[in-house]
């Protein structure tokens, strides 16, 4: 499900919580539904002057570590950047690049602040391509409040900075091109439909549905989308929401149930709707696919063909979960009610549909009464998700238009894919909700650990007590020295300090360096033994496996591919501090 957080960045969650998301999927809505982080502008006294605050907001439960990383790059939490009323080239490189050091920190979330690493000089500034774009597009928005209330001195080089920040969007969305195969004179009549629907009930649109390669259908632009365009504008009475229960002759039943959420009513509700030739969203429901292909449709076969992976767990108990929450349900609504519920309409698979349905469509909308709601939107259902989208915020309706618009954070040319962000998710979430694997190097892939914690004895450690430990690809990382190796700093300190409970500092003696062979040898190991349990990639029999089993094949190579990399990386930090260890015993005896 696309689900809103108060700045209308999306992920996903469950239409009804089960163990196997929880873990996976609660630390990404956390973040997700966090307070945004404020950018403020201020004049001077001066009039050549213009001061920009970057103010992180004091409920953002990231505040502290946040603010512990802008104190040790120098920075403060407010920190206030003064803008001259002339801008030269170099004024322009300068003030953008102090502007984006604190933005990118301010946007960090949880997963990024747990693998950021102080200790790289200069500083590493690239943290993901959310971090990277939300940065920016935060940078235009401060902008954007100052140039409205600006004196003409002042404005002119608002404006230069202004550009400047939209060079830097475009250059960075370049580098993330899509390689997908439009499917030339494929049928698109449905969907056509559709939008024609849409239009003539209000809806405003500058995309086009095609289908592509591996991929099914997609959303085109019609035309150069800038950043700040709306691609997609669609009215608050398109779109597909609890109240339409409430006027069904099933709310009086499902209200009566005790702990029933409205997601599931809806889902209920959408399982006997799709049969309703009358219904107002028919034309909605027809362009629905019969079968989804999520990871919560996957075969004996993909199943077994996950063995030693994270993904296994997630797509078992997920499945297991809702099995559980229909025979809560059915039969015994269909034999108590079978003109509300017909028991043709009601079966498991129609029920596992109608799940895969709202997982992989729904959407969390903020209303202006307040209430946050999960919804299906006809048409914004086409837009596919993006490591680096061309839509990061959306699930706010507007109160004055009274409609929800899907506006664009970078540029998108005519013909191109016009992709939507649907949140910082793992690959394993991708697969199980929504059915794909998203293209490119995905930073919020990680493996977990189960590591007993240690409390930390070390004081100013922005990790301290830290109890979730995990290890991503370690081509992310910038700092390959000794004590760090591309590792996660977290992860090394709670290990040095359970083998040698007085470490504290990275200093070169001879007993720390001791300690950091044993650190590494021991972490090795473990990932040897993680490797071995996904087996030889070789005995994977790729030919002509079903669509879930390629899926799963496809998965369990990402995973080796963080093993192997977290393996390099301990291998070359053994070698390194090995190294070390020679030349100090060499200094020892020298004397």
């Amino acid at each position: 499900m696309k689900e809103h957080r108060d700045d209308d960045k999306v992920s996903t969650s469950l239409v009804s919580s089960s163990s196997s998301s929880s873990s996976s999927s609660s630390s990404s809505s956390s973040d997700l539904l966090s307070p945004c982080p404020v950018l403020h502008s201020k004049f001077l006294l001066d009039e050549d002057d213009l001061l920009l605050e970057l103010k992180m907001s004091e409920d953002d439960p990231l505040f502290e570590k946040k603010k512990y990383i802008l104190q040790k790059k120098g920075l403060d939490h407010m920190e206030q950047v003064y803008l001259k009323g002339t801008a030269s080239p170099d004024w322009i490189i300068t003030t953008l690049e102090s502007l984006l050091q604190r933005a990118r920190t301010i946007q960090l979330n949880e997963l990024e602040l747990y693998f950021s690493d102080l200790a790289v000089y200069p500083p590493a500034e690239f943290y993901s391509p959310r971090n990277e774009l939300e940065a920016l597009n935060s940078i235009l928005s401060a902008i954007k409040i100052s140039v409205s209330c600006a004196t003409d001195k002042k404005i002119t080089a608002l404006e230069d900075l202004h550009a400047a920040t939209l060079n830097l969007i475009r250059d960075f969305g370049a580098k993330y091109r899509d390689d997908m195969n439009m499917i030339a004179n494929h049928s698109c009549d449905k969907e056509n439909q559709l939008i024609h629907w849409g239009v003539c009930n209000g809806v405003k649109t500058k995309l086009h549905i095609a289908y592509f390669e591996g991929a099914g259908r997609g959303a085109v632009a019609l035309e150069d989308l800038e950043v700040g365009d709306v691609a997609l504008e669609i009215p608050v009475s398109n779109i597909i929401s609890e109240d339409l229960v409430f006027e069904s002759d099933m709310h009086p039943v499902l209200a009566s149930i005790d702990g029933i959420s409205s997601e599931t009513i809806m889902l209920l509700w959408s399982m006997k709707e799709k049969f309703n030739n009358n219904s107002r969203f028919k034309i909605y429901f027809d362009t629905l696919p019969e079968t989804f292909n999520t990871g919560l449709s996957f075969g004996l076969d993909a199943i077994t063909s996950l063995e030693g992976t994270s993904l296994l767990d997630k797509i078992v108990e997920a499945k297991e979960h809702l099995r559980s929450q229909y025979e809560e349900l059915f039969p015994a609504l269909c034999s108590r009610y079978p003109a509300i519920f017909p028991p043709e309409m009601y079966t498991w698979e129609q029920f596992l549909w109608a799940c895969e349905l709202w997982y992989s469509n729904g959407m969390r909308v903020m209303f202006p009464d307040g209430s946050l709601r999960t919804c299906l939107i006809p048409i914004a259902g086409f837009l596919n998700h993006s490591i680096c989208p061309h839509i990061l915020r959306y699930g706010r309706v507007d109160p004055t238009m009274k409609s929800l618009k899907f506006t664009m954070s970078r540029p998108c040319k005519v013909g191109d894919q016009c992709y939507l962000g649907y949140g910082n998710l793992p690959t394993s979430d991708l697969i199980t909700f929504y059915g794909f694997i998203p293209q490119g190097c995905n930073t919020s892939d990680v493996i977990r650990l189960d590591i007993s914690d240690h409390e930390s004895s070390c004081e100013n450690s922005m990790n301290s007590g830290q109890q979730d430990h995990m290890v991503r690809g370690t081509w992310n990382s910038h700092n390959r020295e000794i004590f760090y190796y591309g590792l996660p700093p977290p992860l090394l300190e709670d290990l040095r300090e359970a083998q040698c409970p007085q470490h504290c500092t990275n200093n070169l003696t001879l007993g720390n360096l001791e300690n950091e062979i044993e650190v590494l040898e021991n972490l090795r190991s473990t990932f040897d033994a993680l490797m071995d349990v996904l087996g030889d990639p070789a005995l994977d029999d790729r030919t002509n496996c079903c669509w879930d089993v390629k899926l799963a094949f496809d998965f369990k190579d990402i995973e080796r591919g963080i093993l192997s990399s977290v393996i390099a990386s301990c291998d070359d930090g053994i070698y390194l501090v090995k190294e070390e260890y020679r030349n100090c015993m060499t200094e020892d005896i020298r004397g």
